[in-house]
């Protein structure tokens, strides 16, 4: 992956109506989406803004980067009922792969529910995107069968399969009434905590498997890293084969990705919106801007193994001063600088 472009992107939009809009990074926009077998895409629910019922060819993720009263319905796969949960901003939403879900943006004031979606896309259809397959609306599945073969499968009349089939002319979003509205099922609060994990109150967090259990079945960890001005996150690295897939949510700053033969592949200034990938064992940095930085990281593993090059775990700093000092060729009095430097960071 040398040679590929790192270069952070925006999204480009897909859809918008009434109730919203969806954008998506295209593989071919950041061919390294592909390589590296990841994707992404960001919801914008306006308002009674509803995301027609779907499911995806990849396990991905949500986190809520604005709003604080979305309903999200679910239907894992292998069950038959609907779990339905309350998002708010700082939330992070597993989505296994083959969950049907929809979402609402549940306020009657002015403010959008923005969702960014991060996940894997090894088994994708389109290597590096996630593709979607709804069950209602023009774009439906259901809809894509002959009318003969619906009122059969259902045991109705062919009007009754023509009425399921055609009724609804939405594609993706929607806009509900108030009516409609008021008739959108409660989120289970218990549930709520079970399916759902709030990450905005510290200034870096990470989610494994360990702290959020439900991460397994999507098979992904997350890291949120909140910067202020002028500070820096140390260089890390993954250890395994895990790829990290940063959204820049807020703030602008400059990150830098090292890769084999410590080439410096990356050296750019981000602002929000913005998303890069860090193939496995590669290096990053990330530095803040004067308005601070902030970061939401995807992994794509459950459990990633993370490596700190400062701080209390750092590998530099485990080394012994012999080695330290022979393998950087540096004076003892720069080795010990060095280490007590690190043990601070």
């Amino acid at each position: 992956m040398d040679g590929m472009d790192l270069t952070p992107k925006s999204a480009q939009k897909l859809f918008e109506g009434d109730g919203g809009a969806y954008y998506i990074w295209s593989s071919s926009d950041v061919p390294v989406l592909a390589e590296a077998k990841v994707g992404a895409g960001k919801l914008v629910l306006q308002p009674h803004g509803f995301a027609l019922p779907h499911h995806a060819d990849s396990s991905k993720l949500g986190y809520v980067l604005q709003g604080n009263d979305g309903l999200v319905g679910m239907v894992f796969p292998n069950t038959s009922e609907e779990v339905v949960v309350r998002v708010k901003k700082g939330d992070v939403i597993p989505l296994p792969v083959g969950t049907i879900s929809w979402w609402f943006n549940n306020v009657d004031h002015s403010e959008e529910l923005l969702v960014v979606f991060m996940g894997e896309t090894a088994g994708a259809h389109v290597p590096g995107q996630f593709s979607y397959f709804f069950i209602a609306g023009t774009l439906s599945l259901l809809a894509g069968f002959s009318t003969e073969f619906v009122s059969k499968s259902f045991n109705i009349t062919e009007d009754e399969a023509d009425g399921i089939t055609k009724s609804q002319t939405g594609v993706l979003i929607i806009k509900l009434g108030q009516d409609e509205k008021a008739k959108m099922p409660l989120p289970n609060l218990k549930l709520t905590d079970k399916f759902v994990h709030n990450i905005s109150t510290s200034s870096t967090t990470t989610l494994t498997e360990k702290e959020f259990p439900f991460l397994k079945q999507a098979g992904l960890s997350v890291n949120l890293t909140k910067l202020a001005a002028n500070a820096i996150s140390s260089p890390i690295y993954t250890a395994d084969s895990t790829v990290q897939v940063i959204y820049v949510a807020r703030g602008s700053g400059r990150i830098q990705i090292v890769g084999v033969n410590g080439q410096r592949l990356l050296d750019a200034e981000v602002t929000a919106g913005q998303l890069l990938v860090v193939p496995t064992f590669f290096m990053v940095a990330k530095l803040a801007g004067h308005t601070g930085l902030e970061c939401f990281t995807l992994m794509t593993s459950s459990q990633p193994v993370v490596e700190d090059l400062a701080g209390k775990t750092s590998a530099l700093g485990a080394l012994s001063p012999e080695v330290l000092r022979i393998s950087l060729n540096i004076t003892p009095e720069l080795e010990k600088l060095l280490k007590s430097k690190i043990r601070k960071v």
